[in-house]
């Protein structure tokens, strides 16, 4: 793969104790975390009847959606977006395995209306009225690497600016062992192919040529399956560096913020 390019014009970031981008840069620089924080993201995109019934990472997604268009000055309908996740909603899924074995008539639609992976898309599009094309990516421990490589190719091809989505959530159940993931994470970036902010450059490298470096950021988030993502967030937070992404089994993504 040829160098792919861009600017990150605007960052959104959530996970319990860091409920921010600027918390979560106060934390990888210095250390310190805000006094108080919620507990799960509050995304103003939803009605407050549907905020309070949206499952928790299409909660996360919306939220740092929202605060990355609005950290770059973009309008959210505007922009073509990639919403990556690892495992999409596990709770849902593993309600609707232990439903379907014990009493299938007794499925909830809306539970099931949630479980699909392009949830969170689905919410965004219609809550921003955007027409733009949006895409649900999974590809495992790659699943993010995967995302980015997706949003810097509509760059490369037509699109002037794109919005990355990455999130996911708390696995539940018997998947837990199979597909294990804790706690809430989502982070999102705005790319744009010559806006303001640092400047992003990411190819192909053979897997494990170069050691992923641990920062503050992925080691206080590190047991969510959206881990991989947060070396790219902590090099963002000192303003440049190089981060390591797992992007398959043969290769990783090396990607460079000056």
């Amino acid at each position: 793969m040829s160098m792919l390019q861009a600017q990150v014009e605007g960052i959104g970031f959530w996970t319990r104790g860091l409920p921010s981008w600027a918390a979560a840069r106060e934390y990888a620089l210095n250390g310190t975390q805000p006094g108080e924080a919620p507990t799960r993201p509050s995304p103003q995109l939803l009605p407050a009847n549907e905020r309070r019934r949206a499952p928790e990472t299409v909660a996360i997604a919306l939220e740092v959606a929202m605060a990355a268009c609005e950290s770059a000055s973009r309008e959210p309908a505007s922009l073509p977006s990639v919403f990556a996740s690892t495992h999409g909603e596990l709770s849902i899924t593993d309600y609707m395995c232990a439903t379907l074995a014990s009493d299938p008539r007794a499925l909830s639609p809306t539970k099931f209306h949630n479980s699909v992976h392009n949830a969170a898309a689905g919410y965004w599009t219609i809550g921003t009225g955007a027409m733009q094309p949006a895409n649900a990516i999974s590809a495992y421990t790659a699943t993010f690497a995967q995302g980015l490589i997706e949003a810097l190719t509509q760059l490369h091809s037509d699109a002037d600016a794109v919005l990355l989505v990455a999130y996911d959530g708390q696995s539940a159940g018997p998947l837990a062992k199979m597909a294990p993931s804790e706690g809430l994470l989502g982070g999102a970036l705005v790319l744009s192919r010559g806006g303001a902010g640092p400047r992003l450059q990411a190819r192909l490298v053979p897997a494990s040529a170069l050691a992923p470096a641990t920062g503050p950021l992925a080691r206080f988030a590190s047991a969510n399956a959206m881990a991989p993502m947060l070396p790219l967030f902590d090099v963002l937070a000192r303003g440049e560096g190089t981060a390591v992404l797992p992007a398959g089994a043969a290769y990783d993504l090396l990607v460079e913020v000056t």
